[in-house]
């Protein structure tokens, strides 16, 4: 059996292309050229037939190639309930105590002006360090960790 080497991660949602330009913002991520053949994305999203135009929108990938490439599609239903995957955006890695919450800290104030919401923060337990619960611009909930 082959190993799978890569993975995409695809999020549900109203606005794919707002969603997905606040997560390039949030992770650094760029734009991939379009399909071959067309200029632009929205010269792509022309050729999809009429009621499926805007429906999806590629925008974020890893400009190194090591981190997922992030795909948004555009559904009908609303967000009713929590997530049950989530991203935890990793900017306190290796930090401990006043230090990482000084980093998540600094990463929740860049992001609020994205549109990111603020949610609890968890602090240190002796087991887990602490991390930010952070909403998306959709609702769709993340960890600043």
């Amino acid at each position: 059996m082959a190993s799978i080497r890569q993975v995409q991660i695809t999020f549900d949602c109203a606005e794919p292309e707002r969603v997905a330009r606040f997560w390039s913002e949030v992770l650094g991520y760029t734009t991939p050229p379009p399909p071959e053949g067309f200029a632009t994305w929205a010269e792509f999203d022309r050729t999809a037939p009429p009621g499926h135009r805007g429906e999806a929108f590629a925008v974020c990938a890893d400009p190194s190639g090591a981190g997922p490439r992030l795909f948004f599609q555009r559904v009908p239903e609303g967000k009713v309930v929590k997530n049950r995957v989530h991203l935890d955006v990793r900017v306190g890695t290796g930090l401990v105590g006043e230090e990482r919450l000084a980093a998540l800290e600094a990463e929740c104030v860049r992001l609020i002006p994205l549109g990111a919401v603020r949610g609890q923060l968890l602090r240190a337990d002796g087991v887990n360090e602490s991390c930010q619960l952070m909403q998306d611009i959709e609702g769709n909930e993340f960890c600043l960790d």
